[in-house]
C-alpha cells in the first residue's frame, strides 16, 4: 500500500478530503465519495484526512475549512475547494485531471 506521499506524487490523481468527526457537513461526503470511486474505480486513489488527527497536513495544506476537497496530480494541487461537493462535480473536476 503507498503512503500518502507516493500516493500524492503519483500519476493518478489523488482526492483528498479533509474532514473531522464533529463536522456535519463533513458527514455528507463518505456516500457521494462511494458514488466518485465507483465511477472511476483505480484510475482515481481517494483518501480521507481527519484534520484533528492530522494537524500537520491540514496545516501544511492550510485547511481552514471544513469539509475541503483537494486534488493532487504529480505532487502538484490541481484543485482545492471548501464545502460539500457533489459526485457530479468532483466526476466533472477529476475528469479534467486523467
Amino acid at each position: 500500500m503507498m503512503n500518502f506521499t507516493e500516493l500524492k506524487n503519483s500519476n493518478t490523481p489523488l482526492l483528498v478530503d479533509f474532514w473531522a468527526d464533529w463536522c456535519q457537513p463533513c458527514k455528507m461526503m463518505p456516500p457521494i465519495l462511494k458514488d466518485v470511486k465507483k465511477h472511476f474505480g483505480d484510475k482515481v486513489n481517494i483518501v480521507k484526512v481527519n484534520v484533528d488527527t492530522n494537524q500537520v497536513a491540514a496545516g501544511r495544506f492550510m485547511i481552514q475549512n471544513i469539509p475541503t476537497i483537494m486534488i493532487f496530480k504529480n505532487g502538484n494541487i490541481v484543485f482545492k475547494q471548501s464545502g460539500v461537493m457533489q459526485a457530479e462535480s468532483l466526476i466533472n473536476e477529476l475528469n479534467k485531471h486523467l
